[in-house]
Formats: C-alpha cells, sequence, structure tokens
C-alpha cells in the first residue's frame, strides 16, 4: 500500500535564515499538537541560517527541488513479481490469488525483464488450442513433472532438454507407430502393454501414465531398459495435456519491450506515453530494479502535495510547481501576493519584522513548550529579519518575543546577533553570481516582472569595487531569466545604509522611486535596510505614476 504523502511547511525561494527557520519552528508546533508534518525548504541554505544552524544543533530542512506531481506520488508498493523462468501456471495462480492484471517479470531477484499481463495469458491460450511443441522452448523433464503434480516411477536425468511435441497416445497401435516420434512427452491412459511398448520403442523422452493409472512390471523394467521415465499424474489424459501447455515460462509469452517509468518522473512527463501504449499498468523501475506499479487510472486524479507556506504568500516567489499542490495554511509578514486557492484555509499574517515572531505567538497560544534549540533558530530569524532590531520593520513585539527566546535558549542577544550578522555577511569567498542570487525574491512590479535580492555586510566597501562584476551578472540573469529588472541591495549593517545596484529598463523609474538621479546604475540609499518596507512599497507606488504618465 502506498504511504500517505507528509504535510510539507517550506519557505520560499532562495531562502533567508527567516523562511527557514519558519519551517522547522512551525513544523515543530505542529508536531506538538499532534500533527504530521516535516519542515521543507525551496533552495540552498546560506550562510547566515547554516551558523544558526550549527549552533544551535539542528538539521537543514528536507530538499523539495518541485512540488510537481511525479510517479512516486501514485506509484503502489510491488510485492507480486514472477521470474522469466516461472511458468504459465503459476502465472494463472498468481491472477486468481491477486487479482492482478499485469505483473512484472524479473531476472536477478528485481532486474526488470518484462510484464506479462492477462491479455497475453488469454492470447497464449486461444492462440495455442493444440499440443505444445517443445522446439526451442528449453523446457526439461523437471518442468513437466512440477505442472502435472506428478510422481516418478522411472527415474532418469530431469533436466534434460525435451525438444520435442507432446502427444496423446490414443487410436490404433498402426496410429501411434506412425504419430510419435523421438524425444516426444507421451500422455498415456490405462492401455494395455502392447501400446505402452510401442511408445517407449519410439524413444520418447518421458511417458506419463494418467488417472494414475497402472503400469504393468515387464514395462517399468522395459523403461529402464531404454532409460526412459515414466512418470504418473492423477489427472485425466485431457487435464494432463494442458496442463503441460502451462510449464511453459513467461518469459515466451511476456512483453519484452516494456514502458517504464522512474519515481522522480514527472506525471506531465509520462501522461502522453501512457496515452499511447494504452496499458492498464507499468512497472516503476529505480537502479534497474523494480520498485512499484502505477495505474493508468491513478494518473487521472493524482493526490496533490499538501503545503504550509511560511514567510511567503507570492506564487512568484513560492517552490515551483505551487499551482499543483493544496495549499493548508500561510503564516507570513509580508504584503499579500495574490494567492489563490480553491478552499478556505488557515491564514495568520501580522505586521511584525518576521515570520519567527508570529509563530512564537502560536506556540503561547497554544500553551506548547518551546525547546531551546528552537527557541534558538527564532531568535536567529527575528536579528536577521530585523538586522539585530536596527530595521524600520522592526517593532516592539518582536523585540518583546526575541527577549523571550533569548532566555529560553539561553544566549545573549547582542553578542550572539553580531556572531550570527557577521557569518552572513563574508561573501569573501562568493561569486558575483551568488551575491547576486542571495536571498532573491520575485515581484510583481504594474507590469514589470522585478527580481530584488539583498545582501547584508559590515563594510559594503570591499563588495563595490566588484560593481561592474555585479552589474554584468545581473543583465545576463535579467536577460537568461526574463525580467524587466534586477535590483541588488548591499546593505551595511554598520553604517545602517544601502548601496542599490540596478539594472534594465526604465530606469526612471528608480529615479522616481527614491527621488535621485538614476544614472551610474547605483544609488546610496542612508537609512534603507529594509526591502520590505522601503524597497518594494516605493516601486510599487513609482510603477503606477509611472504608468499613469
Amino acid at each position: 500500500m502506498r504511504e500517505k504523502k507528509p504535510i510539507y511547511v517550506i519557505g520560499h525561494r532562495n531562502p533567508d535564515t527567516d523562511s527557514i527557520c519558519a519551517a522547522i519552528s512551525y513544523a515543530n508546533l505542529k508536531k506538538s499538537l499532534g500533527e504530521e508534518v516535516v519542515a521543507a525548504r525551496a533552495g540552498k541554505v546560506n550562510k547566515e541560517t547554516q551558523f544558526a544552524l550549527n549552533y544551535f544543533g539542528t538539521d537543514s530542512p528536507q530538499l523539495l527541488v518541485d512540488v510537481y506531481p511525479r510517479v512516486s506520488d501514485i506509484m503502489e508498493q510491488c510485492h507480486t513479481m514472477l521470474g522469466e523462468h516461472d511458468n504459465l501456471r503459476k502465472l494463472g495462480k498468481v491472477m486468481r490469488e491477486t487479482g492482478l492484471k499485469s505483473i512484472p517479470v524479473v531476472r536477478n531477484e528485481r532486474d526488470l525483464a518484462g510484464i506479462v499481463t492477462v491479455s497475453d495469458l488469454a492470447k497464449r491460450y486461444f492462440d495455442d488450442l493444440g499440443m505444445q511443441s517443445f522446439s526451442n522452448t528449453k523446457i526439461t523433464v523437471r518442468d513437466i513433472l512440477s505442472v502435472i503434480d506428478g510422481d516418478v516411477i522411472v527415474d532418469g536425468d530431469e533436466d534434460k532438454l525435451v525438444n520435442g511435441d507432446v502427444r496423446i497416445a490414443a487410436g490404433s497401435l498402426r496410429m501411434i507407430e506412425s504419430i510419435i516420434q523421438k524425444n516426444d512427452v507421451v500422455l498415456v491412459g490405462d492401455r494395455v502393454s502392447p501400446t505402452l511398448r510401442a511408445c517407449l520403442e519410439r524413444e520418447i523422452a518421458c511417458l506419463i501414465v494418467t488417472g494414475n493409472g497402472h503400469i504393468p512390471t515387464e514395462i517399468i523394467e522395459e523403461a529402464q531398459n531404454h532409460k526412459t521415465m515414466i512418470l504418473v499424474t492423477p489427472y485425466d489424459t485431457y487435464t494432463g495435456a494442458r496442463l503441460i501447455n502451462q510449464c511453459v515460462p513467461v518469459s515466451r509469452i511476456m512483453q519484452k519491450d516494456v514502458a517504464s517509468f522512474k519515481p522522480t518522473d514527472m506525471l506531465s512527463d509520462i501522461k502522453g506515453i501512457m496515452e499511447k501504449k494504452k496499458f492498464r499498468s507499468y512497472p516503476v523501475v529505480e537502479n534497474s530494479k523494480v520498485v512499484g506499479m502505477i495505474s493508468s487510472d491513478k494518473l487521472m486524479v493524482p493526490e496533490r502535495t499538501r503545503l504550509i507556506l511560511v514567510d511567503h504568500n507570492e506564487r512568484t516567489q513560492a517552490v515551483e510547481g505551487i499551482e499543483e499542490a493544496r495549499i493548508l495554511e500561510i503564516i507570513d509578514h509580508h504584503r499579500l501576493g495574490g494567492l489563490q486557492t480553491g478552499e478556505p484555509i488557515f491564514t495568520r499574517q501580522d505586521r511584525v519584522g518576521c515570520t519567527n515572531t508570529i509563530v512564537a505567538d502560536l506556540y503561547f497560544q497554544h500553551n506548547v513548550v518551546i525547546p531551546p534549540k528552537i527557541a534558538g533558530l527564532m531568535l536567529s530569524a527575528i536579528i536577521s529579519d530585523t538586522v539585530l532590531f536596527k530595521s524600520p520593520t522592526c517593532t516592539s513585539h518582536d523585540r518583546e518575543i526575541a527577549d523571550s527566546l533569548a532566555r529560553i535558549a539561553g544566549v545573549e542577544i547582542n553578542t550572539y546577533g553580531m556572531e550570527l550578522l557577521k557569518a552572513g555577511s563574508d561573501v569573501g569567498n562568493m561569486s558575483a553570481m551568488e551575491i547576486v542570487k542571495n536571498d532573491m525574491k520575485e515581484f510583481q512590479i504594474g507590469d514589470r516582472k522585478v527580481i530584488v535580492s539583498q545582501t547584508s555586510v559590515m563594510d559594503s566597501s570591499d563588495v563595490l569595487k566588484r560593481k561592474d562584476e555585479l552589474l554584468e551578472n545581473m543583465r545576463e540573469v535579467c536577460s537568461r531569466e526574463k525580467y524587466d529588472m534586477c535590483l541588488v541591495m548591499i546593505t551595511d549593517i554598520l553604517e545602517e545604509a544601502t548601496s542599490l545596484l540596478f539594472v534594465g529598463e526604465p530606469k526612471t523609474l528608480i529615479g522616481e522611486a527614491f527621488k535621485k538621479t538614476a544614472a551610474d546604475n547605483i544609488l546610496y540609499l542612508p537609512g534603507v535596510m529594509s526591502r520590505k518596507k522601503q524597497i518594494i512599497p516605493q516601486l510599487t507606488e513609482a510603477a503606477k505614476k509611472y504608468t499613469a504618465n
């Protein structure tokens, strides 16, 4: 049975400390309330966040590259398989007992060899109403013995290959002598000795006496002289003949050109293949091993990934495939970004400086004890988002919550806060592209698609020496990913100011937003530290005026 997918608590793409810590802290709260959730992230953990995780001994959340429906979402575990040497009788038995219409055929335990369906079995039956020929089938006497539930009366080489036909010794002695050939398998009922002797004289592969018929002593002795095996079966001659036809291995009727999929394949990618092949079921293979089966029926209504969004509510900032997911909750402190849901959901938004301030409130509201390491992570997020309470987004409530969390975590706020910010401000080993994409978020500003990233440093002079390199990479991102504008905030924590680099058109929009001349692709903005409160609102208002003009 396929396991139910978990609920993921996840932040925005290019996650910052607030996004990662909110996923961890809110997931912990939900677990404490008895819900099955998993903390996740939609991108790489930055240096500042990793410092916090290491400091408080916490693992990074699970990475979700996207939440598009995949084969693993509809795959059923495969507990029934057949070996390529298993016979048709076993196939029929397995299908009757399990009700399965398609069964994978494997070699070397789980390596996919083919697939056999009830249609293949039916076709075999109707195409082979006559007696079986074992030419080139590699069938042994042992294989025949296994399907007729027989006993050995005269021993011989049970592993000897049989390459003749299956014959029934009926009719006159003359007819028997004219039909039966060397290496044939002969079924005979309770016949007189001359008939049995005539069969043995033809150098047959083995003689099968049906209906537990009596075998005279002289025939047994003659079979031993001819080195011909004699088997006895409880079934009548007709049933015995049909059973022998079922000793053929499933590899003779299985489909070898099999359409198979990997657990990671997206359902949108395999839909066309399934519609073309029109099979009921398909094997799922990982590292050449069969791990499951998927039904074409399940493709119609795949289970959607359930998400709780933290620190964002805009589709452009969400994990890839958000439109295919089911959103259950949103916990955030940003503007409303127009994300729509198909059903009512729980939302908690507040005008505070950090999502983790809201999460901490929910711990207190539900009277759930906050573990010290969780308190430390939430404190780290508040320090990061408010830049140690210097950001204009910071509220008195953020500071109150931070004080409470610091006591639980057992740290001194200013000392730990400077260590955290210093860890995040080390950009010496970062490439220009990494700085351009650091903590990057996408916004729709009027009719423009805009990205704004932010990197906080203790001293902005070294980063700004790389201005030309940064601008070149910003233009590359705009061109490659079809953005109208790219803005990079280099925020100096000690100066409490931001140098804003920008590329794209129109430059007049930047000038209008910040009331400065925007001629050199860089603006110095004293007192500006918040993207949310001091960049995006100004751009949005300027876009309205620019459009109106």
